[in-house]
């Protein structure tokens, strides 16, 4: 029965689809201070917040039982990502619910700053008639520059064609085919900014775009450009953008978030030519209820399926025809992971055929480290924090794609890199979606995965089958399949048996010693 724990004020929509769930308890405490958090969340499996709520890593380290962390709404900031992700906590979003709001909410706003409605509004209710002064400019015909061309930036793009403006975009992962579908042209940062009456940001927050619109940048700007923010504060200096206002530079800005929220103390507030309002992208009613809806179903995919929909710390599986591919990963790293000696060093993931064109092709290689790492580990491995323990243990993780292949639609293989030499392991999906290895080391194989194998490499010789059936059968142990393969006939060879049972410790020494297998190695799934 997973326990939900909802932190911050949701819709009541949210809540009661939440409670509507079968064997699901929820409780809602919100407006608790840190320390009684700390206290609550060890019950819970599950904790929801909003933006009020910092979720910072003592607060996940309280949550020794907290499966997933889920905001009801579109950023985490507020949430210790990699902290959850070391621990192996999904953290997920609702990054739909609140588009249309956020993008009707930054037209108004350039609106706003085209009109000089809020400093119209100032005037006169402070008894002034300050028509003059308050003299704005039309839409049509201008330029918009979109920093940040994601489903918000898009939607603001619908609108800005709708008024009759050109549009140019900045986001290094627009393609061109993108760009001509939403009537955009594509250009560099800088040419935006000289080119642009208007700029709108839709970028998120990181290390790249923090303070991305600086007094360096401004003065690159067309002159009497008309700057928009309702994305995340930060990414504008809010003291250099004051100063480019006072200067006229910058003719009007409009501000929905700032660095520092609620805001204090800011260069802005005193400015007449400055719009702000208090992070207002998402208010609305159906937003509101959108995202807690949307959180709510999330989290009962999660605890009823596994699904990991609008997940920020885990490649989501997009296609379902290749999740038997995911499987094959986590079963050729497992099998490697067992049968490698030594510290890891390398684990190297191949993808050949269509799965290495796929979106899909990373979640694979995060599939095939945690089934490497998880049967070593002390700490619960996912697919959450796999390549995070690996980096954490200095194990490196090599990629590479290829569409030839030969023999198979697809080949998936792992191959692990110790301090004792190298393991491969290969294999393929066939059309009934059943999973196959089809190579161990530089043997030809083709073995149905099963929950217990045991791997043995021996010269090949007549009678070795015989001898280890012998005592495997001595044992009460029975053999499901067997598969052999070889280099050559005389030469070494590997056998591959799925059995019903565990092999005991003392039954492997007892092969080893009277069957004369060179390795052997007991492979659990």
């Amino acid at each position: 029965m997973p326990r939900i724990l909802i932190a911050d004020a949701m819709a009541e929509e949210g809540i009661a689809r939440l409670r509507g769930a079968a064997g699901f308890e929820v409780e809602v405490k919100t407006g608790q201070p840190a320390e009684s958090l700390i206290e609550m969340l060890p019950r819970f499996d599950g904790l929801v917040v909003r933006s009020a709520t910092p979720v910072t890593a003592p607060l996940i380290d309280a949550g020794r039982n907290l499966r997933v962390i889920g905001r009801a709404g579109v950023g985490v900031d507020n949430i210790d990502v990699p902290a959850a992700t070391r621990r192996g906590i999904v953290v997920m979003n609702a990054p739909l619910g609140n588009i249309l709001s956020a993008a009707e909410h930054t037209f108004a706003m350039l609106l706003a700053a085209a009109r000089n409605i809020a400093r119209a509004d100032r005037a006169l209710r402070g008894g002034k008639w300050e028509k003059k002064a308050c003299v704005g400019v039309e839409l049509r015909g201008k330029t918009l520059g979109i920093v940040g061309l994601g489903r918000v930036g898009a939607e603001v793009a619908g609108f800005a064609r709708a008024f009759g403006m050109k549009i140019v975009a900045y986001d290094p992962f627009l393609t061109p085919e993108r760009a001509q579908e939403l009537g955009v042209t594509r250009v560099e940062l800088d040419p935006l900014c000289a080119a642009a009456d208007f700029i709108t940001i839709h970028s998120p927050l990181n290390e790249k775009t923090e303070r991305l619109f600086n007094a360096a940048r401004f003065a690159c700007c067309k002159p009497g450009v008309r700057v928009v923010n309702c994305a995340r504060g930060g990414i504008i200096v809010e003291e250099d953008l004051a100063a480019a206002l006072r200067s006229g530079t910058v003719a009007a800005a409009a501000l929905d978030v700032f660095a520092q929220e609620p805001l204090g103390t800011s260069p802005l507030s005193s400015l007449e030519t400055a719009t702000l309002t208090p992070h207002l992208g998402a208010s609305t009613e159906e937003a509101q209820v959108r995202v807690a809806t949307d959180i709510a179903d999330q989290f009962i995919e999660f605890f009823t399926t596994g699904s990991a929909r609008n997940a920020v710390n885990i490649v989501s599986l997009r296609n379902p025809k290749l999740a038997p591919y995911v499987g094959l990963a986590e079963t050729l790293g497992a099998v490697n992971g067992q049968l490698a000696e030594g510290a890891m060093r390398t684990i190297e993931v191949r993808c050949y055929g269509d799965i290495a064109v796929s979106d899909d092709a990373r979640l694979l290689t995060v599939a095939a480290v945690k089934g490497a790492l998880a049967p070593i580990c002390q700490a619960p491995v996912n697919l959450v924090n796999a390549e995070l323990t690996a980096r954490d243990r200095g194990i490196r993780i090599v990629e590479s794609r290829s569409r030839d292949v030969r023999n198979f639609t697809n080949v998936l293989s792992v191959a692990i890199q110790t301090d004792s030499g190298r393991r491969l392991a290969a294999g393929t999906v066939f059309e009934d979606r059943e999973a196959r290895i089809i190579k161990i080391d530089a043997f030809d194989v083709d073995v149905r995965p099963a929950a217990n194998m045991l791997i043995m490499y021996y010269p090949d010789i007549p009678g070795m089958v015989g001898k280890f059936g012998t005592i495997l059968g001595r044992n009460r142990i029975n053999i499901a399949r067997m598969e052999v393969g070889r280099s050559a006939p005389g030469q070494q060879a590997v056998v591959v048996l799925t059995l019903d049972d565990v092999v005991p410790a003392p039954v492997c020494e007892e092969l080893r010693r009277e069957a004369g297998i060179d390795v052997l190695k007991a492979v659990r799934l």
